[in-house]
């Protein structure tokens, strides 16, 4: 009797060897376009797509403190220009409307450049448009107002001055007390610069990086002015100077308080950096996104959004992203990490805590 558990050999015969046909191999053919150029199709673009790039040297036209005391000078610049013809030396009854609007408009104009600058480095022209429409109003009123702050601070520190026997202006008291009243533009700046960015802490930041700024400026209007040794001119140099110190601080105090962030290595902003102050933060090629990646055809329109719970960032992926050679679709990043999406690349930093 046969053992149930053997088994019956396999016999392969000549018939069956010649009946095996082996599949083709799905190749993609290149495919001219209108230029004469080949396209390759998905899969050659997807691996292009994912090739090592190299980290480059940023450009210091990227640096927050850079642009952003470029926009505080040319703000304030602009400004003066406007009001200087109508401003009157020699005070008293015989003031036209330069002397009442200059500061204000400069302070309004400074406020628009605050507003704008990182839209516009960022290549982000229609969120620049938007930032500085919201910007406009918002710098002319809060420049009335805090103009006639400042005024009512300046009055008070100068009376104490006198009482306390300073008779000139080329003494550093009265230095110091313009540099004291002129901290409130600086704090004007900064407010506007968070309302339009829509976040408290960059408001916060900028508010304290715009008080240093305004008092340092402040402090040196008067010696400039007696430097000069023309009114016209010393006020062009003391506002510029003003607005320059203003946006530099606002951009130094960011980045020396800034906690997480994402350092770009590669790509047409390298060398920027985008602090994550917002619970969520948005990735694509949409100039709304909160970080605008231009000229990549690889990028969507959402292509990431980075999620900030408590201490856990975690980076939400509907877009091609990698990470180490690897597509992701989620992770929680750690201080270290290098993405990539398209051409660019970003290097997730978080600040040490003790």
């Amino acid at each position: 009797m046969t053992n149930p558990s053997e088994k019956e050999p396999i016999k392969i015969t000549l018939d069956d060897l010649a009946n095996i046909s082996i599949p083709e191999t799905s190749v993609v053919s290149p495919v001219s376009s209108s230029t004469g150029a080949k396209s390759y199709g998905t899969i050659a673009a997807a691996a292009e797509q994912f090739v090592p790039v190299s980290e480059e040297r940023g450009s210091i036209l990227l640096q927050g403190w850079f642009y952003l005391g470029l926009a505080g000078l040319l703000g304030a610049l602009a400004g003066w220009a406007i009001c200087e013809p109508g401003f009157v030396d020699g005070g008293g009854r015989m003031q036209h409307w330069g002397n009442i609007v200059m500061v204000p408009f400069i302070l309004m104009l400074m406020c628009v450049g605050f507003g704008v600058a990182e839209s516009t480095v960022e290549r982000s022209l229609q969120k620049a448009l938007l930032r500085g429409v919201l910007a406009l109003p918002l710098g002319l009123v809060l420049g009335f107002v805090f103009y006639f702050m400042a005024n009512m601070i300046y009055n008070v520190a100068l009376g104490l001055c006198y009482e306390a026997g300073v008779q000139s202006f080329r003494n550093p008291a009265v230095w110091i007390a313009r540099g004291i009243a002129w901290m409130v533009f600086g704090a004007a700046g900064g407010v506007v610069y968070g309302i339009v960015g829509q976040s408290s802490k960059k408001g916060y930041y900028g508010v304290l990086g715009g008080l240093i700024g305004a008092g340092i400026g402040g402090v040196i209007f008067d010696p400039i002015a007696m430097l000069t040794k023309g009114a016209a001119l010393s006020r062009c140099v003391g506002f510029a100077l003003v607005g320059l110190a203003t946006g530099v601080a606002m951009g130094l105090v960011e980045s020396a308080l800034k906690d997480r962030w994402l350092y770009v290595t590669a790509g047409p902003l390298a060398g920027k950096q985008f602090i994550l102050y917002k619970s969520e933060t948005s990735i694509g090629s949409r100039q709304e996104a909160d970080i605008y990646l231009f000229k990549d055809p690889n990028v969507l329109p959402q292509h990431a959004q980075i999620q900030i719970t408590g201490a856990r960032v975690q980076l939400r992926a509907t877009g091609p992203v990698q990470w180490a050679g690897q597509l992701i679709k989620n992770r929680v990043l750690q201080d270290g990490d290098l993405i990539q999406v398209g051409r660019y690349s970003f290097r997730y930093k978080e600040k040490q805590r003790s």
